[in-house]
């Protein structure tokens, strides 16, 4: 995959569940192309990595949950762009990782450091998405005096995957829609996807996200 065709995939992975015009797409790919931009559309509709449907003759397009193939591109594309962030201190966020005590998880970072607006009195928001037979209070327990002694200090979450789901799907605004809205995925961007799929499954359209 390209870099062009992977910044015009992205528009679809930062919050996964939006339906785009065209017109849309060429203003948050910030590409000049329409010709382009058309090829590239056109190619992942091919490959069933994107669909489309028409509203009121006029085509919109979305990501193709279903396919296989959509959840591993996205997915990848989601790590890629996470780690390719000026802003962010990869060593430090490395060394937290590092002594996550479960194999299986989704680290996030959201909040201002997410959107690049963190200033010098900025916390590194870090978000664990851990699996249902997992235990929060044991990433707590291991990671906890490093996020606070961290320059800049890092403010933990930790759900279960379970518990993100959940907070999608409640009508009320929560951290977890916070978190679908503005994060950068690290590990695991793939199983982020199936999780805003499942949730999409049991009636999540993101119209409460604001």
């Amino acid at each position: 995959m390209l870099k062009k065709e992977s910044d015009i995939l992205y528009c679809f992975t930062k919050q996964p569940w939006k339906k785009y015009t065209f017109t849309e797409i060429k203003k948050i790919s910030k590409k000049k192309s329409k010709s382009y931009i058309s090829l590239v559309i056109k190619k992942f509709v091919k490959e069933k990595v994107l669909k489309q449907e028409m509203v009121s003759h006029l085509p919109i397009y979305s990501l193709n949950f279903a396919s296989t193939k959509a959840r591993v591109f996205a997915g990848f594309i989601l790590e890629y762009y996470g780690w390719n962030k000026k802003s962010l201190p990869y060593d430090d966020l490395q060394r937290i990782i590092d002594k996550i005590p479960y194999k299986n998880y989704v680290f996030l970072i959201t909040g201002s450091y997410a959107n690049e607006k963190q200033t010098e009195k900025s916390d590194i928001d870090v978000v664990v998405l851990i699996e249902d037979v997992c235990e929060p209070k044991r990433v707590y327990a291991e990671l906890s005096q490093s996020c606070e002694l961290n320059i800049p200090p890092i403010h933990l979450y930790v759900f279960k995957n379970k518990e993100f789901i959940e907070m999608l799907l409640n009508k009320e605004a929560n951290y977890g829609k916070e978190i679908s809205k503005n994060c950068l995925v690290l590990t695991e961007g793939q199983v982020y996807i199936n999780l805003i799929k499942e949730a999409i499954q049991n009636g999540f359209d993101g119209k409460h996200i604001s």
